[in-house]
């Protein structure tokens, strides 16, 4: 009675509405687990033990995308540690401190740098962090408002880049068209990843903030002013990991030469799993590409040519560089425990058929096809494919039930705008889902990778999610509307305008009414 129904949905509901009451995850997420488990066994206690912790968490760290992941992680926290120890990331704070004179300015550079890595999310959330954390700290950005940086530089960056993990997996899930060529066509009605990206520099350059995240920033400029903060603490209170000694001979170099290592490293070995030196070309090698794989050869690679540079330069002995790799896997474990149980939380959801219980709903929204449902298509798949996401924390997951729906919706008519539109918002609804959720692998990854705690990012990001949210659902009605009444191909140039200019005037709007409070 609890397959393929609205109960499917509910560990997940549970999971995350614990989690922002409690504000507390590691139990919030394992309660969303057991009732999983209850559901699926109709409340049988072995049988619920089984499907836990063998199918659920057993089966989640024996996958091979997993395990890669997990791999990634653990290597880049040890690359992390080795920059940190040699003194780079010291240095790069100092050069930054005289380069970059204002808050302003060290917002924008996280943010071009956010853009700059689009290649992958997971690498993109932990590469920025690490880069950006000294000159955030510097010009006293809480924590809270870099996880919000990276995470809104990650996904939403990716999603609309050709050349990336994202678009490879996308474009495999069109059928009996050019996926790729699907997904060119997509990115101008991206309208959340766009407008997310609008939101940042608006904010950023408006000097303004609201909601929770405002509090967080005064609050960081009130303990600044009572307290000087040292170099190694989290502006927000929470403890770095380990600080042992950090090398005085360290340069900006050591920070910078393993960052462009492991990028240079990391999409050779991404189109090498697309088979690149096989023959086939690089577009085609970053369709076919196994970006867990690509990752942990490129990642390994580079954390070896970094321990030989450390050597070779003498900042750090061969026995330091030994040391710092298993202190960077424990600066890990939090975020691999929880993108652990959120694995979990995930498989129970699927194994209650969450997924086929929304496809049944979308199916039966689009089956009569008259004109109103059709101009409004595109904001439905965009406010459904955020809720999945949002529910299961996965955004690839939201295109592989979504995307072949959409597509099977408009039948022989593949390629049309609207089909284009539509692909489109249910990519920006899954990355919204995914942007607003708990239990989002790439939320985890952003709050690692700013070393802030989980939930207080959660809670300071949601807001400016749901903002931009509400302005793309809009967008998404405004471009139905176009499509209906004869705009053709030139839909966008009108939309897309149309959408930046209402996020825009929302920004002008929330900063009148921030300042008036």
């Amino acid at each position: 009675m609890f397959v393929n129904s609205f109960w499917a949905l509910l560990p997940a509901i549970i999971a995350i509405a614990l989690a922002l009451i409690t504000k507390e995850v590691y139990s919030s997420l394992f309660i969303g687990i057991i009732a999983g488990g209850l559901l699926y066994s109709n409340f049988n206690i072995a049988a619920t033990m089984q499907h836990v912790f063998v199918d659920g968490m057993i089966g989640q760290l024996s996958d091979s995308w997993n395990v890669g992941i997990l791999i990634f992680l653990v290597v880049l926290g040890s690359m992390v540690m080795l920059m940190n120890r040699a003194g780079g990331s010291a240095a790069f704070g100092r050069w930054a401190v005289e380069h970059v004179k204002t808050k302003t300015g060290a917002q924008i550079a996280t943010i071009v740098l956010g853009c700059l890595i689009f290649i992958d999310d997971y690498f993109n959330c932990l590469t920025v962090g690490s880069v950006m954390r000294p000159l955030t700290d510097k010009h006293k950005i809480s924590r809270e408002k870099l996880a919000y940086l990276i995470d809104a530089t990650a996904a939403p960056v990716c999603i609309i880049a050709p050349i990336s993990s994202w678009a490879a997996a996308v474009t495999g899930f069109v059928d009996g068209a050019n996926g790729l060529t699907l997904f060119v066509r997509s990115i101008p009605y991206n309208f959340y990843a766009i407008l997310t990206i609008v939101m940042m520099l608006s904010l950023t350059l408006m000097k303004t903030d609201y909601g929770p995240m405002r509090r967080a920033e005064e609050g960081l400029a009130d303990k600044a002013a009572k307290k000087k903060t040292s170099d190694h603490s989290s502006m927000t209170g929470a403890e770095d990991q380990p600080h042992p000694p950090v090398s005085g001979k360290g340069r900006v170099i050591h920070l910078v030469l393993p960052i462009v290592l492991l990028i240079i490293c990391c999409i050779i070995g991404m189109i090498y799993t697309g088979g690149f030196f096989d023959g086939a070309s690089f577009v085609d090698a970053f369709s076919g590409s196994d970006a867990s794989v690509g990752l942990v050869y490129g990642s390994v690679v580079a954390l070896i040519l970094t321990i030989i540079f450390m050597i070779a330069t003498k900042v750090l002995s061969f026995n330091e560089c030994m040391n710092a790799i298993p202190e960077g896997f424990k600066s890990m474990v939090p975020a691999i425990l929880i993108l652990t149980f959120a694995w979990t939380l995930k498989s129970m959801t699927d194994s209650l058929g969450a997924a086929t219980y929304v496809a049944g709903i979308v199916e039966s929204l689009t089956s009569n096809g008259n004109d109103f449902i059709m101009i409004i298509l595109p904001s439905i798949v965009f406010i459904i494919g955020a809720f999945l996401a949002f529910a299961t924390g996965t955004s690839w997951g939201t295109f592989g039930i979504l995307i072949p729906i959409v597509v099977s919706v408009f039948g022989a008519d593949l390629g049309t705008e609207l089909m284009i539109i539509s692909i489109s918002a249910c990519m920006a609804g899954a990355v919204c889902g995914d942007h607003c959720s708990p239990i989002s692998d790439t939320t985890i990854m952003a709050s690692a990778g700013a070393q802030c705690d989980h939930i207080k990012h959660v809670s300071t990001q949601l807001p400016y999610a749901l903002t931009a949210a509400g302005v793309s659902c809009v967008s998404y009605i405004i471009s139905g509307v176009v499509d209906k009444f004869g705009a053709g191909t030139s839909n966008w140039l009108i939309s897309l305008p149309i959408a930046i200019i209402l996020m825009i005037l929302t920004m002008v709007v929330s900063r009148l009414i921030s300042t008036k409070k």
